[in-house]
């Protein structure tokens, strides 16, 4: 499901102090000196996994650590996600020299429930154990968010639980109207990735209703709605035809560098690459003067 994981972490990314003080919320860590806040992308060496989701290094308690989240559409089982952020962890901390704060998030309400939290070998004299955190975003509590109106987590209060006298339709029209009072610097693509991320548990027509009924940004939210859905579609395309001309584990290896592209000029460039391309080599030529 990458559009919801690209969804997911394009919030980190304009509200990055949000998800820092999330990650030690969940701790019971203290965050006043939190201080320089900075998002890295990430360097890891290449393994046969996805690529981490998002990395924030931020200065706590007198040294650099990073923060580190994982967003999860649905569970993971090859390989299963506790080794998949013991992987991750261990990579981290070799790679970047530094302590590292490790989260996964859970959007479909059903994902997650068998998330240990942790990657456990117990061999006597070989012990193993990396812990991590784990939020189910159905167990956290949507309107403490609204409440408090952070700006970072709002676009995810559909998926979150709402109060037991709450009924779904109303849950969704005072999400959406709490999103709209946010002072944010692009109201329609921010609103649109609410709805994107509601998507994942109410339908699109419900979503777009209620966003024409209670926000003054109809046409700028369905322009949005139509560039993320074409996007979408200039991915898959550009993953099929290189999973055909040059096997599918090149395909996947392009694929998290593939996501994070928005441009969807630059989209169709690459897609008559991987057309025209007779080597891996040839296309990531091409993609790297996209990305520069």
């Amino acid at each position: 499901m990458a559009v919801f994981d690209s969804t997911s972490k394009k919030q980190v990314q304009e509200n990055p102090g949000d998800f820092v003080k999330l990650c030690f919320g969940l701790r019971n860590i203290t965050v006043e000196d939190l201080t320089s806040v900075e998002l890295i992308s990430p360097e890891l060496p290449d393994v046969d996994m996805h690529q981490a989701d998002v990395l924030i290094k931020v200065k706590f308690r007198g040294k650099y650590v990073l923060v580190h989240f994982e967003f999860q559409t649905t569970d993971s089982f090859d390989p299963p996600m506790a080794l998949r952020m013991a992987v991750y962890i261990i990579l981290l901390i070799e790679t970047y020299k530094m302590d590292v704060y490790s989260t996964v998030v859970y959007l479909r309400p059903d994902a997650g429930r068998n998330d240990p939290g942790k990657f456990e070998q117990n061999i006597p004299g070989n012990q193993v154990m990396v812990e991590y955190e784990v939020v189910r975003l159905a167990d956290m509590d949507g309107q403490q968010v609204l409440d408090a109106k952070v700006a970072g987590l709002i676009p995810f209060t559909p998926l979150m639980k709402r109060p037991a006298d709450v009924d779904e339709a109303d849950w969704l029209r005072r999400c959406i109207q709490t999103a709209d009072s946010v002072d944010v610097p692009d109201k329609p693509a921010y609103l649109g990735g609410m709805a994107m991320l509601g998507n994942l548990v109410y339908e699109k027509e419900q979503i777009l209703e209620m966003l024409r009924r209670h926000t003054m940004h109809e046409s700028d939210l369905y322009q949005h709605w139509g560039e993320q859905a074409e996007r979408k579609r200039a991915l898959e395309d550009i993953l099929q035809v290189l999973e055909i001309r040059l096997q599918p584990e090149v395909a996947q290896r392009f694929k998290p560098n593939l996501e994070s592209i928005e441009d969807l000029q630059h989209l169709s460039k690459l897609l008559r690459a991987a057309v025209l391309a007779d080597s891996p080599d040839d296309f990531r030529k091409v993609l790297d003067a996209t990305r520069n």
